[in-house]
């Protein structure tokens, strides 16, 4: 942190944009990038550059926590703890955004895009297949956790089987039995309390229907010609 005195000679300073602070003690640090809390404002911090000390402000919708990197160094509000410091949170509403920076969901329905606000701009932005966007945590999630206004099976595009067939494959995974989607070699779906996740491979892996666990595709002929 930086020296008391240093905080209240810096704490006089205007809000505003980059502000250097010419008369104020020197960084600690003379060379590199350094940043510190400012000891009463969340939406402000000081920030060292090879020695020169200047008052940053974070950008509408933005707070500092020491280690954001949504812009300037700064995080999300609703991603950061204040503490005693005080927030300063005023909507500069555009169209499609609250805030000049911010994530916020495309309607009032489950959908699997959102919105991301960078300087004012709504930009669309699509979950990975088989989630859909959570407003309360900000980002995508199983949409069977979001049954209050989601369905997982439209989301995912395939219905668990009421009972499942205890001699098959997928029972062998019980409680949460897997099951292929015809067609596709990438995902496979597992049911969690009768509703579906899709699961991907991932790693450039593909789905044996014959073991629904994902191999190397030279091990799945079926999906290894697709591959190539």
């Amino acid at each position: 942190m930086l020296p008391h005195a240093l905080c209240i000679l810096l704490g006089l300073a205007h809000y505003g944009l980059s502000v250097p602070l010419l008369d104020a003690p020197g960084c600690p640090e003379q060379y590199g990038v350094q940043t510190y809390h400012h000891p009463e404002a969340c939406d402000q911090f000081f920030l060292c550059t090879n020695g020169t000390l200047t008052l940053e402000t974070c950008e509408n919708g933005l707070l500092y926590d020491g280690k954001g990197a949504v812009h300037n160094h700064c995080n999300y509000h609703w991603a950061v703890e204040c503490g005693p410091r005080k927030a300063v949170l005023v909507p500069l509403s555009s169209p499609g955004c609250e805030f000049r920076y911010g994530i916020y969901p495309e309607g009032p329905h489950c959908s699997t895009n959102y919105v991301k606000c960078a300087d004012g701009v709504p930009y669309i932005n699509h979950c990975d297949p088989g989630l859909a966007y959570d407003d309360k945590t900000h980002s995508c999630n199983w949409p069977d956790l979001l049954r209050d206004y989601c369905n997982p099976e439209a989301v995912v595009g395939f219905k668990c089987p009421d009972k499942v067939d205890p001699n098959s494959i997928s029972a062998k995974f019980h409680p949460y039995p897997r099951y292929a989607i015809p067609g596709d070699c990438d995902h496979l779906v597992t049911c969690v309390d009768g509703f579906p996740r899709l699961i991907a491979c991932g790693e450039g892996k593909v789905l044996d229907e014959n073991t629904l666990t994902c191999e190397e595709p030279e091990h799945v002929p079926s999906c290894h010609l697709k591959k190539k």
